[in-house]
């Protein structure tokens, strides 16, 4: 058994999938935890199993394992970790790995169903939209001096909706979206669109993103004039609410919030995995939509992962109560689940079915 467990990591890498059913496996005299997005990461690190004796006869070393069961389709990021030294440790059986955001670096897998858009890649024989940047003032937000802001023009001689995109920069690199937004412009999945992407404030990400006017300021007075300035943009006094904002966990929030303050511009809200309530209190923008504020303009298109259950902020139940308050207070909002957690990888996979329904081609 030992051979053919060893044969397997060797071809294909940890976990090990039969099915639904994926197993984890550690080599040594002593077993780390498995921490993931799942279970809670180290709130919730999960303990491994010595694999009987019996079952690996004549084993230099130790093994352990663990097994649950995901989505045929789910994708999974992980880290095993010493509770004694409270540190995370790299899955020698797993090469890949993928920036989490943080600082560090998770490892994770695909379910055989699963995998990556082919829209992140670049590709030969289309036309490209222009990325250039900009450095900015930070007026009324906490931090002073410049901010790096990206704009995308779209390779078309219209005047296009604007797509204002928090947390850009990683939407940018991580979520490879010019890449996304260029492929679905040239299969004429989308109308071709243009973007501001924005910068987040670092460890003021919080204080600008819970529902704060003074992104909402800084957006109007900063962010509205360097696009207009630099980019062909359909004129929105004349076609109200055709801009779009996109976000993701807090950033899904302020998108929300930008929506529902600047409906007269922002009439299409994408909010990936959003923060909706926070220890049992609601944000103002659940407020606003409690009062049906822009119900009769906003078009929003929700989508959350199946396995976004962290235990301090279970934003799968977050999002699920917020469906059927959008709707009874008269909003147009498309909702889908899909079988992953929160990160950049599968907002970057889910983000073109926002994009065709609020740009259709």
């Amino acid at each position: 058994m030992k051979k053919n467990i060893f044969r397997r990591l060797q071809t294909g890498g940890n976990p090990l999938i039969d099915g639904r059913q994926v197993t984890f496996y550690w080599e040594g005299e002593k077993a780390p935890r498995l921490i993931d997005e799942l279970h809670g990461w180290e709130d919730g690190a999960v303990a491994l199993k010595r694999v009987p004796a019996k079952l690996v006869p004549r084993a230099e070393r130790p093994l352990w394992s663990v097994s649950f069961e995901l989505p045929r389709d789910a994708y999974l990021e992980y880290a095993f970790y010493d509770p004694d030294t409270d540190q995370r440790l790299s899955d020698p059986f797993n090469a890949r790995s993928v920036d989490n955001g943080l600082g560090g670096w998770n490892n994770f897998f695909y379910m055989p169903r699963g995998g990556p858009t082919p829209l992140t890649e670049r590709r030969d024989g289309i036309k490209h939209g222009a990325v250039t940047r900009h450095m900015v003032e930070t007026a009324f937000l906490v931090d002073e001096g410049l901010r790096e802001v990206h704009l995308y023009k779209p390779p078309s001689r219209r005047r296009v909706p604007l797509l204002v995109v928090y947390d850009g920069t990683d939407y940018l690199e991580r979520g490879r979206l010019a890449h996304i937004v260029d492929n679905l412009i040239a299969e004429k999945r989308i109308r071709p669109i243009a973007m501001a992407m924005l910068q987040n404030g670092g460890p003021y990400r919080s204080l600008e993103y819970a529902c704060s006017d003074a992104t909402i300021n800084w957006l109007d007075r900063v962010i509205l004039p360097l696009a207009s300035e630099h980019l062909n943009l359909v004129d929105i006094k004349r076609s109200p609410g055709a801009y779009g904002v996109l976000g993701a966990s807090f950033g899904g929030l302020m998108s929300m919030y930008t929506g529902l303050r600047m409906p007269e511009i922002f009439g299409k809200v994408l909010c990936q995995s959003s923060v909706f309530g926070l220890d049992g209190r609601d944000f103002a923008a659940v407020d606003l939509i409690r009062h049906r504020q822009g119900s009769d303009q906003l078009k929003i298109w929700m989508e959350v992962g199946k396995l976004d259950v962290d235990r301090q902020e279970p934003l799968l139940d977050d999002n699920r109560r917020m469906r059927p308050i959008l709707k009874e207070k008269g909003y147009r909002v498309s909702y889908r689940e899909f079988n992953g957690g929160h990160n950049f990888t599968v907002w970057r996979d889910e983000v073109w079915r926002g994009l065709e329904a609020l740009f259709p081609g």
